[in-house]
């Protein structure tokens, strides 16, 4: 059994296997999380205490003596992270109903997928993070979803662009 594979070997002094393991799975891992477990009990392996591990990673003690249980009980499995996230707020069914929604247009405004969402689907997010992933999901640049400024003076800038055509013409007489 792996688990008590693990506990034999380091039981019997194998650490130089448990540390190659660890930074292997510290090299393989994008989850800054999992990293610092596994950084936690590879430095505990190498000899550092646990006041210098506290300190490196700024994380607790309680954190450091549970997971190099957690490594010890269940092996490399005991250092990956449980949390699967929260469940959808839109069903999938749903989602892909607002996706092929918002394909239907060129450019779009944030509120319209807020009162769409929220009266159609009873769905208000919190971040509007949210409603940004929707975008991109659907393909829509969100930082370009509207043609024109809408705080933009059309009189300025008639003035400007006039002001820049003399500077050209000036600048062309030379």
């Amino acid at each position: 059994m792996r688990n008590q594979h693990i506990q034999d070997a380091i039981a019997q002094g194998a650490v130089p296997e448990a540390i190659a393991e660890l930074q292997e799975f510290i090299a393989l891992r994008p989850e800054a999380r999992e990293v610092r477990k596994a950084l936690a009990v590879k430095l505990v392996y190498q000899g550092y205490l646990y006041e210098e591990i506290k300190t490196i990673l700024d994380v607790s003690l309680g954190s450091i003596t549970g997971w190099k249980q957690d490594y010890e009980q269940l092996g490399i499995d005991g250092l990956r992270l449980n949390h699967k996230g929260r469940n959808s707020y839109l069903s999938d069914e749903q989602r892909e109903e607002v996706l092929s929604w918002l394909q239907t247009k060129d450019t779009w405004e944030l509120g319209e997928l807020e009162y769409k969402l929220a009266f159609e689907y009873d769905v208000t997010y919190e971040s509007k993070r949210s409603y940004y992933d929707l975008f991109d999901a659907a393909g829509i640049s969100w930082k370009k979803s509207t043609k024109l400024n809408p705080k933009a003076d059309s009189e300025a800038v008639a003035i400007k662009k006039n002001r820049l055509k003399h500077c050209w013409q000036a600048d062309d007489r030379k």
